[in-house]
Formats: C-alpha cells, structure tokens, sequence
C-alpha cells in the first residue's frame, strides 16, 4: 500500500478557518463580567446543529497515539457542527481535508497548542479525535437527533503524519 507523508504545522485562526473555529481565549478580552474579575472572549465558534437537532454536550476519553501517525479514515457530519474542548492542557492533532466529488482531498495536519478548542464546520472532512498524551479528556458539543449525521471515507492510500 502506498503512503503520502504529511507535515503538521501549528494551528492559528487563518490558516483553520476553512474547515473551523478555533476554540481560545487569545486576543484582547470582549468584555469583562463578574464585577471584572472574568474576561469573556465572546461567541468564538459557528454552532450549526440543522433543523433536526440540537445541542448536544458528551465527554470522550480518547486513548494516545503518537507521530508518526497512520491517517486511515477520515469522517463528517453533513448536518452539523462538532467542537473538541480538550479538558486538560495537552496538544492534540487535527487533520481536516476540503471536499473533493463526495470524497476527502488531501488531508492537512494541525497541531494545537494545549489550550485549544477546535469546531469542525458542518460537512468537513476530519481525523478521529487524536490526543497526543494522557489523558485523552475531552468535552465535546455536537448534534443529538434522531438522522444519522456520520460518513466515513477509508483511503486507499494511507497517510502518514510527521509533526
């Protein structure tokens, strides 16, 4: 079987915005609450659940892999968003692909930096939950309903993702 290498690179606002919103609190505050001893880094992600569904919020414990890692299959959710919320400070790895005919393009690897959240946008291609290191804790919002809102995509080419 053939493998392409993959190169991860850090994960920033730009360079994610076509396939999500970074989950942080970097930048200047929008506001301060709680008699100013909180500041709220307002409204940072694209929640889209359909007309089918609402909200959702489940924790996932994810076992560790570790780089390189063997991209086999890669996921979506035509009908909603999904949000990563690691509950601890560990860097994960995110791979996400644009559409091309029904099937992922070329995946793309991201690192995030410990104190990230991701939110895949509806319909985008993207890895399994990758923690780096223990534990694999995560809060993760997406959609409950009664439809199915899964497809996977197995390669016929393996990747392989190097940091």
């Amino acid at each position: 079987m053939t493998m392409v290498a993959i190169k991860t690179q850090l994960i920033t606002a730009q360079n994610f915005a076509p396939f999500g919103d970074i989950l942080d609190a970097s930048g200047t505050p929008d506001m301060a609450i709680n008699q100013g001893l909180c500041d709220r880094h307002h409204d940072r992600a694209k929640l889209d659940f359909g007309p089918d569904g609402r909200a959702g919020i489940s924790i996932f414990n994810a076992q560790p892999r570790s780089l390189p890692y063997v991209l086999e299959m890669m996921e979506r959710h035509p009908d909603a968003c999904q949000a990563f919320i690691p509950m601890s400070e560990n860097p994960f790895l995110v791979i996400v692909a644009h559409d091309k005919g029904g099937e992922p393009d070329k995946p793309r690897a991201f690192l995030t930096d410990g104190k990230q959240g991701i939110n895949f946008h509806r319909n985008i291609w993207h890895g399994v939950l990758t923690p780096l290191a223990a534990p694999g804790l995560f809060a993760v919002v997406d959609r409950i309903g009664d439809t199915p809102n899964l497809e996977e995509y197995w390669f016929q080419t393996q990747y392989v993702v190097n940091s």
